[in-house]
């Protein structure tokens, strides 16, 4: 089967005052369908900045970003805007949901501004409430959910358009201990029992044990990777990978 993802030897250089800061240093990633890999890594490691380049939101100095062996790094501007739109799913750590809009109508926007047909929003914003387990909290605006149920609307919402990769750019931070487990257990519900490949970068040992796979992201570099199958827990991957980090 080929792979969703494939990051090729990506280099990227930001030009500081006095000097220029190497965020990425040759980053190579394959991801396979259905495959749940965390990346893990300090702050000022390049997680963040290896997340916006796999989803087209800044470009590589060096380098290809394939999804679906479609290459990213060769579309222009509204190419990947609308790739982005079909293909993939990005849930950020700020809900970024519309306090004006219910649940419901947070999820079915995209669909709206598409001008697609209302049976078919209707049928797909349930689907997804369903998948999130939100069905008796649609109609309630982001001020009267906790943020737990904030963030499963911001997950439905990235799944709208059946995404290939679906990319998690610290999903729980703003999340206390109860409902940051319950968003890495959908994550890797959806991975589990999807073709829906996902990339999560966190600092968390917590949320990295639920993945297949944990890539440690060290200077702009990947310095190794763990399974967490294969470690006792949470603690014993957290042991493991300050080995790699330090």
């Amino acid at each position: 089967m080929d792979p969703t993802l494939e990051v090729v030897e990506l280099h990227k250089h930001y030009r500081g005052r006095r000097q220029a800061v190497h965020a990425l240093r040759g980053v190579s990633l394959t991801v396979a369908p259905g495959e749940f890999v965390a990346i893990m890594g300090a702050s000022g490691s390049g997680k963040s900045t290896l997340l916006h380049l796999i989803g087209g939101l800044d470009l590589p100095d060096e380098g290809r970003v394939g999804i679906e062996g479609h290459d990213l790094t060769r579309m222009s501007d509204a190419q990947r805007t609308v790739f982005r739109r079909r293909r993939l799913g990005i849930i950020f750590q700020a809900y970024n949901l519309l306090p004006t809009l219910t649940g419901r109508e947070n999820i079915a926007l995209p669909l709206l501004v598409d001008g697609r047909p209302r049976r078919e929003i209707d049928r797909r914003t349930d689907e997804l409430l369903g998948v999130v387990e939100l069905t008796e909290r649609a109609d309630h605006r982001p001020d009267a959910m906790s943020g737990g149920e904030q963030q499963r609307v911001a997950i439905a919402r990235a799944l709208l358009n059946d995404p290939a990769l679906l990319l998690a750019d610290e999903p729980t931070g703003n999340l206390d201990s109860v409902h940051a487990h319950q968003i890495w257990a959908l994550l890797r519900k959806l991975a589990g029992e999807t073709d829906t490949s996902v990339v999560m970068v966190t600092h968390e040992a917590a949320a990295a044990a639920f993945a297949d796979r944990v890539c440690v992201l060290k200077d702009g570099q990947f310095v190794g990777s763990l399974s967490p199958q294969e470690l006792a827990g949470a603690g014993e991957l957290a042991v493991e990978y300050q080995k790699l980090a330090r």
